[in-house]
């Protein structure tokens, strides 16, 4: 099992953020105090014939309170980030070593045997087409389905009965229902999660040599 990572400066980005957002929030703050320092400078030595505009004044003193607040939201932003992202590594290295169903076409053949799960909400006759990694068509089958979840293994033999190499295989179901219509019914596959890449975001977990999305994932078994 094995678990990647991001560079190491990837992986400290969110320390080099919170840097940035500390020495942005420690400017902003020394603004401001200057800021009123000249406004108090320039009240007390105004001309009594030609006041300064107090309106002016009071507006920039809005805009930097406003400023002031986006920095604060932005920190608190960027630390709830930051849970996220560690709530996500934490939930997919999780998974290691556990046997999981996800949505997914492509299996892998190993020993003469793959296998897949599909599900139809009625009736169908259906043709099973499995392909090699060229898109070539390697194996062929015709079958009726009934309404519900099944199972489709392979043994690893094309049509003309070759015994085909391990490695990944793709299989597509093309159904025709009682009145017809053509649809194409959606499968699964399962597998051990034995690697979690934790330089995508969000993590991905590995399966097989492929690569899968947490919100792939339909069921999960430990094994």
């Amino acid at each position: 099992m094995t678990i990647t990572s991001a560079t190491v400066s990837s992986a400290t980005s969110p320390i080099a953020s919170a840097t940035t957002a500390a020495i942005g929030e420690k400017t902003i703050s020394q603004n401001f105090d200057t800021f009123l320092t000249l406004l108090t400078t320039q009240l007390k030595n105004q001309n009594p014939l030609d006041p300064l505009d107090t309106n002016q004044f009071t507006q920039q003193l809005v805009q930097f309170a406003q400023v002031e607040q986006q920095m604060s939201m932005n920190s608190q932003l960027t630390t709830l980030v930051s849970l996220q992202k560690t709530a996500q590594t934490t939930a997919a290295v999780n998974f290691l070593g556990s046997t999981v169903v996800v949505d997914g076409e492509t299996a892998a053949l190993s020993n003469g045997k793959a296998g897949w799960t599909y599900s139809t909400d009625k009736p169908a006759t259906a043709v099973f087409n499995i392909k090699d990694k060229t898109g070539a068509v390697v194996y062929s089958e015709s079958r009726t389905l009934s309404a519900g979840a099944g199972t489709f293994s392979w043994n690893g033999r094309a049509t003309n009965g070759t015994v085909m190499p391990d490695g990944d295989y793709t299989l597509s179901i093309t159904a025709k229902d009682a009145s017809g219509n053509v649809t194409s019914i959606p499968t699964e596959v399962e597998g051990v999660v034995d690697g979690v890449d934790l330089s995508q975001n969000p993590p991905v977990l590995k399966i097989g040599g492929q690569s899968f999305a947490l919100d792939k994932i339909k069921q999960v078994r430990r094994n």
